[in-house]
């Protein structure tokens, strides 16, 4: 969803609208920490595996409290034992409710920018057949 160059990695930039976007926005050095903390292969941006390994770190009390992955762990999770199956439904649901929202707002903008480029595309054409026409009554 957040792999914005559909390269199958999480950049910096990328990492950074997602946490926005989870309401856990973090400053230019808590994300590259955040980046450092899994990075097995040191290319500066996450793989699915590593970012799977935000979790399996979470799971093992391995994060510090005060990182950025331990609140994106803790944004994405929920205990089922403590809030139950319907607690649990309720936060998923209000999750997907979340991300439909950001998502009507993200096809809202494309759309407008497709129209843009459709009218910039309608114009482009009308100028090359009034030039076409123009051309017909110079010669």
């Amino acid at each position: 969803r957040y792999d914005a160059g559909k390269d199958g990695f999480i950049d910096l930039m990328e990492l950074k609208l997602m946490m926005e976007k989870l309401g856990a926005p973090q400053t230019h050095l808590g994300l590259k920490n955040m980046i450092k903390e899994v990075d097995e292969d040191l290319d500066s941006k996450l793989s699915f595996r590593e970012f799977l390994l935000i979790f399996r770190k979470a799971a093992a009390g391995e994060l510090q409290e005060d990182s950025g992955l331990h609140a994106l762990a803790r944004l994405s999770e929920i205990d089922v034992s403590t809030e139950g199956v319907k607690g649990a439904k309720n936060f998923f649901e209000a999750k997907a409710q979340a991300i439909n929202e950001a998502s009507r707002f993200e096809e809202e903008i494309k759309a407008e920018q497709e129209e843009k480029k459709k009218q910039a595309e309608e114009m482009k054409q009308r100028k090359a057949a009034f030039k076409e026409l123009q051309s017909t009554f110079t010669q």
